[in-house]
């Protein structure tokens, strides 16, 4: 068993041993980037980088479909007027000496393996959230990315989104004092997947390959496309998709390092006969001691809670309580109550004068810039820019801060899967005296899609 503490995160994030095999680009070269996964997200990265054609070249694309791959390269040259090179294999695309970095908006399994692959064959990574599909798998691509010297950045990029990071900042600055409460909300309405039958794997579809690290079984259509999210082997569940970011914007805002004391998890499944594995309905609590983290997941019919706004099928965003008042982030703007206790005199007790009536103030109401409620293409900037500074600590959401966030998903539904609260070993990040939640640490790979031990 791997030990998983604040420790190794720092070991392995200060750890610089290897040096690059390639040149350092120079400020007016073009990065020649390789995307590797070409489904949804896949596109979404095409256009995105297309966007950002005086500092990158999409030369490569991967994928283990075939008509992804005759998709993805018509759209290149529908945009750029280029084709780019095809691969198959990511491995083959990795050696390729023309290829500087790599884009990967892959499946949540192969997301380590991947990253760690490109980063012995000496590519920069921007590799889509959650960053690892499980705990191990998690230190050792921090490991690898600071071993082999590499950039490599996290798709959560709410960490480029600047009314957020005026949000963070504010908190850190003390605007409603002591937090002692982060609530991650994540109210994304979807739909029962249904039933699809085992078939033949279709023609054009290398089924292995997509499997990975994953263990070797039959096809079907609900285990392919986008939902292999709902399976363990493959996916993480909602918490570990789209409450990532949320995941992230809690441990952001809170500023606790280290292992919270103990986590539970609890929901289920409702309503729903399916296919689909992972909950629908999800609560967990992070205990720090001094603080608390809770997070909520719901696909089903909801309503916003606290101060959020309402909306009209789906609402994610943060909630932070401190002793002074209360701060909402959401996609769209930050808002920030204070209590009118502020600066208070108190009684010989301790308590607030009884004419004090506590109110609560909307002091800050900010809008996100136009066009900021996503700040993808911001964020694969400012990856382009790390890769010329050569510096991981420009990055906006290095892989150990987008480690951290994934860590606490799979802390989160380990819980569930195990059905009772966890304690946590602050000296090495395992569960305590819960074999069966240790077991679930890692997985068992299949050869030869292993994510190695010494990277």
């Amino acid at each position: 068993m791997h030990s998983f503490s604040r420790r190794s995160f720092v070991k392995t994030a200060s750890a610089a041993i290897a040096t690059s095999q390639f040149p350092i680009l120079g400020a007016n070269d073009r990065i020649a980037l390789g995307i590797v996964g070409l489904g949804g997200r896949g596109t979404d990265h095409i256009d995105y980088y297309s966007k950002l054609d005086a500092d990158s070249r999409i030369a490569a694309v991967c994928d283990v479909n075939q008509a992804a791959r005759e998709r993805a390269v018509a759209l290149v040259r529908k945009l750029k007027n280029y084709a780019p090179t095809e691969y198959e294999d990511m491995r083959t695309l990795f050696e390729s000496k023309e290829i500087d970095a790599v884009s990967l908006p892959l499946p949540n399994h192969w997301h380590a393996l991947a990253t760690i692959w490109a980063c012995q064959a000496g590519k920069d990574v921007y590799v889509e959230k959650p960053a690892s599909h499980n705990l191990y798998e998690a230190v050792q691509m921090v490991a690898a990315a600071r071993k082999y010297k590499r950039m490599v950045q996290v798709g959560s990029q709410s960490r480029s989104i600047t009314h957020k990071i005026h949000a963070m900042k504010l908190l850190g600055e003390g605007v409603i004092g002591q937090i002692y409460h982060a609530r991650g909300l994540c109210f994304r309405r979807r739909f029962s997947i249904g039933h699809t039958p085992d078939e033949p794997v279709p023609a054009g579809i290398d089924w292995d390959r997509f499997l990975g690290p994953a263990q070797l079984k039959p096809f079907s259509r609900n285990k392919y496309a986008y939902n292999w999210h709902w399976f363990w082997d493959t996916g993480n569940g909602d918490i570990g998709n789209q409450g990532v970011h949320e995941m992230d914007i809690c441990l952001w805002g809170l500023g606790r390092g280290g292992w919270p004391v103990s986590v539970s998890s609890t929901g289920g499944k409702f309503v729903w006969k399916d296919d689909q594995e992972t909950p629908n309905t999800q609560q967990s609590a992070f205990e720090f001691g001094d603080a608390q983290m809770t997070f909520d997941v719901r696909n089903l019919p909801t309503a916003p809670e606290g101060l959020a706004p309402m909306a009209d099928r789906s609402f994610v965003g943060n909630i932070f309580y401190g002793d002074l008042g209360m701060m909402t982030v959401v996609h769209n703007g930050f808002q920030v109550y204070q209590s009118s206790l502020k600066g208070a005199k108190l009684d010989l007790a301790g308590a607030p004068n009884s004419n004090s009536g506590e109110k609560y103030e909307k002091i800050l109401d900010e809008k996100a810039a136009e066009g900021d409620d996503d700040a993808t293409v911001p964020h694969m900037k400012n990856f382009l820019d790390a890769i010329r500074s050569r510096d991981y600590r420009k990055l906006h959401a290095d892989i150990a801060i987008g480690a951290r966030a994934a860590a606490f998903c799979h802390l989160a539904n380990i819980s569930y899967r195990t059905g009772r609260t966890l304690h946590i070993s602050q000296s090495s990040g395992m569960f305590t005296d819960a074999a069966d939640a240790n077991a679930l640490y890692s997985r068992d790979y299949r050869e030869p899609y292993v994510v190695p031990a010494t990277v």
